[in-house]
């Protein structure tokens, strides 16, 4: 009992900090559009990485250097999560709309949940489950509005736009579900630094690639959202991320980031003149429903067989 009066407000911390995460990442859509005016897709994604990487460096300076295996472990994970994930989600987004985009995204936090129940065996009720769904349904209510639009408007669909989003989401969230056993081992500020790092290198080829073809005009908005990507939403956003993963089970931590899109949605509303409706409205309010069914502890308590923490392979555990 004193244990889990003890955990409780590191856990509300960290739901905190997920909130604040949800603000930043989510605000990365507008910001990104913004972005796309002076950089193309995965030169703009890879500028990001770059950005971040000098960064990422230096908080690795007088860290121990992870084993050779760990680091193979880091790059893979970075190529799959950063190399793979968000170059699929940049060319997926040239070949459908947002909106359909944005709800096939959502999926990530599902994704999540499920790759943590099969590969950390930790417990999801059917309480959760019916969170998560009002969540990713509010989700797409925010995303598409009036939901008989998408059957009014079936060409803006494309299969292969479709495939590579599905795509996108299915590498995040196995990079972010395989990281947890590493960060169990060597801190999330190790785990985050060294597969950013990876990613990075993997984007250079792409940008090379793209740049050949694609036109590109730095503007000081331009520079300052690079920025904004790099050092907010991935250096100071993974961190934090993987860090409550230490602490939260995956489907608190998933159902928070359905205020992503809310977030951004509303901040496309402010920057540029979107309308917001009854259908955003609901929208929101399905995911608030969602997140409490998810985060809320159960009666009888979650148990340390839900952590994260526990799932994970044991190390030393040292002074913080």
């Amino acid at each position: 009992m004193e244990q889990a009066a003890a955990s409780q407000p590191t856990t509300m911390r960290w739901i905190a900090a997920l909130f604040g995460l949800a603000i930043i990442w989510g605000g990365s859509i507008p910001a990104t559009k913004l972005g796309l005016a002076d950089f193309p897709p995965l030169t703009l994604t890879g500028l990001r990485y770059l950005a971040a990487a000098p960064l990422f460096a230096f908080l690795l300076l007088g860290r121990p250097l992870p084993p050779l295996r760990a680091l193979l472990a880091m790059a893979g994970l970075g190529v799959l999560g950063i190399g793979l994930g968000q170059a699929f989600q940049a060319l997926g987004v040239q070949r459908i709309s947002a909106s359909i985009a944005t709800v096939i995204s959502a999926t990530i936090p599902i994704l999540i949940v499920l790759f943590a129940a099969l590969r950390l065996r930790q417990r999801v009720q059917l309480r959760h489950a019916v969170g998560l769904f009002s969540a990713f349904v509010g989700v797409a209510l925010v995303a598409t509005g009036d939901p008989r639009a998408l059957v009014s408007a079936p060409g803006d669909n494309s299969l292969v736009g479709d495939l590579l989003i599905l795509g996108s989401a299915l590498a995040i969230a196995a990079y972010f579900t395989l990281s947890i056993e590493l960060v169990a081992r060597y801190s999330a500020l190790s785990v985050a630094a060294w597969t950013s790092l990876a990613g990075a290198l993997a984007m250079i080829p792409l940008v090379a690639w793209e740049m050949q073809s694609a036109a590109v005009r730095p503007s000081a908005l331009g520079i300052a959202v690079v920025l904004y990507l790099g050092v907010f939403v991935t250096v100071l956003g993974v961190w934090v991320w993987l860090r409550a993963l230490e602490h939260l089970p995956a489907r608190i931590a998933a159902a928070l980031q359905y205020l992503q899109p809310i977030v951004g949605v509303a901040a496309s509303a402010a920057l540029f003149g979107d309308r917001l409706d009854l259908w955003f409205a609901l929208g929101t309010a399905l995911v608030f429903i969602g997140i409490a069914l998810t985060t809320i502890p159960s009666r009888y308590g979650t148990g340390r067989n839900t952590q994260i923490a526990a799932a994970s392979p044991p190390r030393a555990r040292t002074a913080r």
